[in-house]
């Protein structure tokens, strides 16, 4: 019988190997040309997750095999339910489909809301441009100068709904902090509630990410027209130095496992995803595209000039590493979520 040597053999293997990518690569860009890709937007038109996958949409293509367009549709409602709900059970399975949610999307079926009857497990994470720090602000006419001013009086933020992610962080500072913000609830989306603050409608937005300060309203921070009063999150943002860091506050440790907790979904960041049971060479393909993305000179000079955040990027094998972890939680800082999230 003739020998193979290993030499040989791993040859013949790469070759192989080689042939394979190539092939499923070909299959990929057979699939995606001439088609188009719904890029799903959680949230109403506007707000900084809007303009980022409106940015997305226009830098993407030439990353992806078969060059794809882009188009993207806004589908806003129930902080992000009602986009997830249809990229699980509506949307098309066979890639193309992809959305963009809120970080605490994800976190909805933990947290016990009766209407995100969908398991993020099975999304396919494709990845972010950035990790996520969160922000109480204030609006520059109000009384509040400082946090300890929110600890005082009461202060009045909006939110889409009652499990929205900015219902639930002013719930969670409440807990935490002793801050006494009321929400209001019925704001289509982050852009309409921070149009009520200019009106003096409301003191603050739920929760303001610095990237969506950033993006959406740069003027605001050019101008000096709102207040930082706090950030949390899973990193310190750099750029606000002087900004009170809301674990440092809190005392007890208890409360500290159930801060970190509940900013977890913060390292998510803004999150693009796709339905469950796509094909695993379009899911490859759309991941490796979205990080070729985010290395493109083209996108970040707009992402620079759009105030948008592409700085600590996490790929898609780690966005659902990390999602999977937040669902391995304690139960019992599970529960005590679940309550602060139902408002009990």
């Amino acid at each position: 019988m003739q020998r193979i040597s290993w030499v040989t053999f791993g040859l013949v293997a790469a070759v192989a190997t080689c042939d394979g990518a190539s092939t499923a690569s070909a299959s990929v860009a057979e699939f995606y040309s001439g088609k188009n890709v719904s890029i799903i937007i959680s949230v109403s038109p506007g707000g900084g997750y809007d303009v980022l996958a409106r940015t997305v949409a226009r830098h993407i293509q030439k990353h992806v095999p078969g060059n794809p367009a882009f188009v993207p549709r806004n589908m806003p409602g129930a902080g992000g339910i009602v986009a997830a709900k249809y990229l699980y059970t509506g949307a098309p399975r066979d890639g193309s489909v992809i959305g963009i949610t809120q970080n605490t999307t994800p976190l909805e079926p933990l947290l016990g809301s009766p209407a995100a009857d969908f398991d993020p497990t099975k999304f396919n994470w494709i990845g972010t441009p950035s990790l996520e720090t969160g922000l109480l602000i204030a609006w520059h006419t109000s009384p509040f100068k400082t946090f300890a001013d929110v600890t005082q009086k009461e202060m009045t933020a909006g939110a889409s709904g009652t499990n929205s992610g900015p219902a639930f962080f002013s719930r969670l500072l409440n807990e935490l902090l002793g801050a006494r913000i009321k929400v209001i609830a019925g704001y289509p989306g982050q852009n309409e509630a921070l149009i009520a603050m200019e009106r003096g409608e409301l003191d603050t937005y739920g929760v303001t990410f610095w990237s969506s300060l950033t993006s959406a309203r740069p003027q605001w921070l050019k101008d000096n027209l709102v207040r930082i009063l706090l950030q949390y999150g899973p990193v310190r943002e750099e750029a606000l130095k002087d900004v009170p860091y809301g674990p440092d506050l809190v005392k007890s440790p208890e409360d500290k496992l159930l801060f970190e907790a509940a900013y977890g979904s913060l390292s998510l960041g803004r999150p693009f995803f796709m339905p469950p049971d796509v094909p695993a060479d379009r899911v490859q393909a759309m991941r490796a595209g979205f990080m070729a993305m985010l290395a493109d000179k083209e996108f970040l000079a707009e992402a620079t000039r759009l105030g948008i955040q592409a700085d600590n990027s996490r790929n898609g094998e780690q966005l659902q590493a990390e999602v999977e972890r937040l669902y391995r939680m304690p139960p019992h800082v599970i529960e005590r979520l679940r309550r602060i999230a139902q408002g009990k």
